[in-house]
């Protein structure tokens, strides 16, 4: 009989693979949306209508709506791969070294992965997200200017040798601060929100067949389906909750000259355009990074399952 609290065990660059498999697929089917929520909130003067009709003026609308494709799938994917990679060797390092002195209860039906606390999971998601994300800020800065209509980049080369020219090394890192301040409580909220739905979720799901006597084993359709929904559920409460960063965050990224920190760009922000610019975007954001989030993680999980040994 399988242990209840013992994770499928994977290889570091086969959580790298995954991770990295994963990113790309949502990055790629979810551009459109990713490229919307980019020109909503690039000015107080945007609105989803007139981003969508100065769109569809495009003789190819589909290259329009792709825009950005390229460096969004690299700093998506290479994001992912590091992401959970870095997260999975936290959690296995957390769960091993047993750093609160007491263990969760039984590991998810549905999960390949380690079994952590509430605390334990919020930490490690916030610290994973926060490296990940200095370590690829260049390829976000490059990824938000390709979706924004201010800029006519032809190349991810000449946009980092625009933003070289423009702003020096510093403007490769435009908005990290508030980007992990969004990011490191969005992420360590989300792995605590997901574990927790994967749980109320499963105990929800139709119950199958036991595998190896294991009355907490689930079949992979099952599990892909409480994965994906838990992941939908999380990914949306969890960025209503940080969009007012995320809106901050393009902005200086966008005009890093005229918006300079996170206290000036949000106080010029309310003051200029009104509280509304805040949550400029957020229910684009809140379909994108559902549905990303999502289908990153049960990709993830289902990769991890099958190309892992018991």
């Amino acid at each position: 009989m399988k242990d209840n609290n013992s994770p499928v065990r994977a290889l570091p660059a086969r959580h790298f693979v995954c991770g990295l498999g994963s990113g790309i697929a949502s990055a790629v089917i979810l551009q459109p949306l990713d490229l919307l929520k980019t020109r909503v909130q690039q000015s107080g003067n945007s609105s989803l209508y007139t981003c969508w009709q100065d769109i569809r003026q495009s003789p190819h609308i589909a290259r329009s709506l792709w825009r950005g494709t390229v460096p969004s799938a690299l700093r998506t994917g290479f994001g992912s791969a590091l992401y959970f990679t870095s997260l999975n060797a936290i959690r296995q390092h957390v769960q091993q070294t047993n750093v609160l002195g007491r263990r969760p209860g039984k590991q998810n039906a549905s999960s390949a992965l380690p079994t952590l606390t509430i605390w334990e999971n919020l930490a490690s998601g916030a610290v994973a997200r926060t490296f990940a994300g200095f370590v690829l800020m260049p390829l976000t800065v490059i990824k938000v200017r390709f979706e924004s209509n201010l800029y006519s980049y032809k190349s991810i080369v000449s946009a980092a040798a625009d933003i070289r020219h423009r702003d020096g090394v510093r403007g490769f890192f435009s908005g990290f601060g508030a980007t992990a301040i969004r990011d490191a409580p969005y992420a360590g909220m989300y792995v605590l929100f997901y574990e927790v739905l994967k749980t109320q979720v499963g105990s929800i799901a139709a119950p199958t067949a036991p595998a190896d006597g294991d009355e907490h084993q689930m079949t992979a359709p099952w599990a892909s389906i409480v994965n994906f929904t838990s992941g939908v559920l999380a990914g949306a409460a969890c960025s209503a909750l940080s969009n007012p960063f995320d809106a901050v965050k393009t902005r200086i990224q966008l005009q890093p000259s005229q918006y300079r920190n996170v206290w000036q760009t949000g106080s010029r922000m309310v003051t200029e355009d009104g509280l509304r610019s805040l949550l400029d975007g957020l229910v684009l954001r809140m379909s994108r990074k559902a549905l990303s989030s999502a289908l990153a993680w049960t990709v993830y999980e289902e990769l991890i399952r099958r190309f892992s040994g018991p």
